[in-house]
């Protein structure tokens, strides 16, 4: 179980560099904000970021404060009322708290001694919270050991997908179990708000087909977007859905895309590893056999390097060859290949990185943006290097370095010895 921070710990903490400069801030932001235009944009960005460590402590103080008070109560509600006035917040939202509290003490230490650290902060490590719920202490347990150095340079949604993953792998049993239970939990939900507008919502629908239908959506509302359409594309969308609901007006079924990764071995029923769809995370082994083996379902072979787990070669069935670059760059990324972003590489464009004459038939300098990020990528302040086998360095304007690598499909097989020869993409 992680103990809480002595006092002593905490003073000894703010003689760091680190908190001494925003003590420093602190205080000087109390006689003039002007401080802040006398920095410049990298120590802007720096003290944000040493901020965000700090926060990230605060709320693990928090918790552990949380976390102690739960142990001497018996009735959660009526603590997480009290809590909720102290901290001025909803009770929904104390109650949250107080379960990502006794999770993190009692099930997943490693990730609350992330949040002592300050490399994970509240939300981050509520995705390991919500993401483990279902599992017994002693598979929660294995995940935290799994996640324990996966999770510091994470955004929420990366988190999510890990966790997810690795709870998928310890319990696949539970977690198909899990699926089942929530698919059966489907609704439709009407919820009136002010002014007239209500929320109409889908919940625990089957991901591939809440994709499919958001995609023959988008498709639809993209269609209708002209120049001389005033209404924006989230307008057409909704819009286009009601339409579709009410007078079935939204033109005719087409057959909708997504991408589900699934190794041959799984998808034969000879194990029960979690399978990925692009844009969403992992589904479990039942779910990902039930799409794979649907009436209208296409199956393409890849070839991945067994140590590294990435795509060496996309099968050319049914594709002209002058996408085939096009289409192994969409297989191989799977999302945009800026880091964090969910957007799913079949609904991105496909461009060289850098822009080179005779980039267009590499697919290593070929990589996958969504609109938005290639937008990001064509500012001159922004820099964007592709280097050996696909990796991705970005340079943002403050001098911040990321990298982005192709996810490996499977992970890498330690065992092999030598490497297979190399094989080129489609």
């Amino acid at each position: 179980m992680t103990k809480s921070k002595s006092a002593t710990t905490v003073t000894d903490d703010s003689n760091s560099p680190e908190t001494a400069d925003l003590d420093f801030l602190l205080r000087a932001m109390q006689g003039s904000l002007e401080i802040f235009e006398r920095l410049q944009a990298g120590q802007l960005m720096q003290v944000a970021k040493d901020a965000g460590h700090q926060i990230a402590r605060l709320q693990a103080l928090q918790l552990h404060c949380l976390a102690g008070l739960r142990r001497r109560r018996s009735d959660a509600r009526e603590l997480a009322s009290e809590v909720a006035l102290t901290l001025h917040l909803t009770d929904n939202r104390a109650g949250a708290m107080i379960s990502a509290a006794e999770a993190l003490a009692s099930r997943l230490p490693r990730t609350f001694r992330l949040m002592d650290s300050g490399f994970v902060d509240l939300y981050r490590a509520m995705k390991v919270t919500e993401g483990t719920v279902w599992l017994s202490d002693h598979h929660a347990r294995i995940v935290d050991t799994l996640l324990e150095d996966r999770l510091s340079d994470k955004n929420p949604t990366q988190i999510r997908k890990a966790t997810a993953y690795a709870a998928m792998k310890t319990d696949p049993e539970g977690a198909a179990n899990r699926v089942t239970q929530r698919r059966a939990e489907r609704r439709a939900v009407l919820h009136h708000q002010s002014e007239g507008i209500s929320q109409l919502s889908i919940d625990n629908a089957p991901t591939e087909k809440a994709t499919a239908a958001y995609l023959r959506i988008d498709k639809i509302a993209r269609a209708l977007k002209t120049s001389d359409e005033k209404r924006t594309l989230d307008q057409l969308r909704a819009d286009v859905a009601l339409d579709l609901l009410l007078t079935d007006k939204g033109g005719a079924a087409e057959q909708a895309e997504v991408y589900l990764y699934v190794d041959l071995q799984t998808y034969l029923g000879l194990n029960d590893n979690p399978a990925e769809m692009a844009g969403h995370g992992h589904v479990p082994a039942e779910v990902a056999r039930h799409i794979a083996t649907g009436a209208d379902t296409t199956l393409r072979r890849i070839i991945t390097d067994p140590l590294t787990g990435q795509v060496i070669e996309v099968g050319k069935f049914r594709y002209r060859p002058t996408i085939d670059v096009e289409e192994f760059v969409r297989v191989r990324d799977r999302e945009c290949r800026q880091p964090g972003c969910p957007r799913p590489a079949h609904n991105c464009l496909t461009e060289p990185t850098p822009t080179k004459a005779d980039s267009a038939t590499d697919a290593d300098e070929t990589l996958s943006y969504c609109i938005r990020h290639r937008r990001l990528k064509n500012r001159v302040d922004w820099k964007y290097k592709v280097i050996e086998d696909g990796k991705l360095v970005i340079t943002t304007p403050t001098g911040q370095t990321v990298e982005s690598i192709p996810p490996p499909l499977h992970e890498p097989d330690q065992q092999v010895k030598q490497p297979l020869e190399t094989r080129k993409g489609a």
